[in-house]
């Protein structure tokens, strides 16, 4: 663990009472921890803007009555065997699938997969999120 240094910063108060309840609601014990928990996401956030390698769920809900969409969908994980990890497929109801496909890989690939998926016809609804390996936290 790295030494840590105090440093100070200079807020509005209606700023920090607004910040103050937040981080009660959230459940945490201090504000350096939310401070250092909102400086690892905006770092988190340079990572997956500038193509680094990143983990990644595509989470998707789609139409189970979609000719061939559930080939397509695993034609697509195939064809990008590199970057995906695991997939999990749930039946929500007679008509609609859930499923989440776990990847790794450069920011650019994994986003370039995930917008080929989540535009294929039946696609109800989908959600791309991306977070660092930690390699770099």
């Amino acid at each position: 663990m790295a030494d840590l240094v105090r440093t100070g910063v200079s807020l509005e108060q209606d700023l920090l009472e607004k910040f103050d309840r937040l981080i009660a609601k959230r459940g945490y014990q201090n504000r350096s921890e939310a401070i250092r928990d909102m400086i690892r996401d905006m770092l988190v956030n340079e990572e997956v803007n500038s193509n680094k390698p990143v983990v990644a769920t595509l989470s998707m809900i789609y139409d189970h009555h979609r000719p061939e969409l559930s080939s397509k969908l695993t034609e697509a994980q195939h064809h990008h065997h590199d970057n995906v990890l695991a997939a999990t497929h749930v039946h929500l109801d007679r008509d609609n699938c859930f499923e989440v496909v776990i990847m790794k890989g450069p920011a650019g690939e994994v986003q370039h997969m995930a917008d080929h998926m989540l535009s294929l016809k039946g696609v109800k609804h989908g959600k791309l999120v991306m977070t660092s390996t930690g390699a770099d936290l």
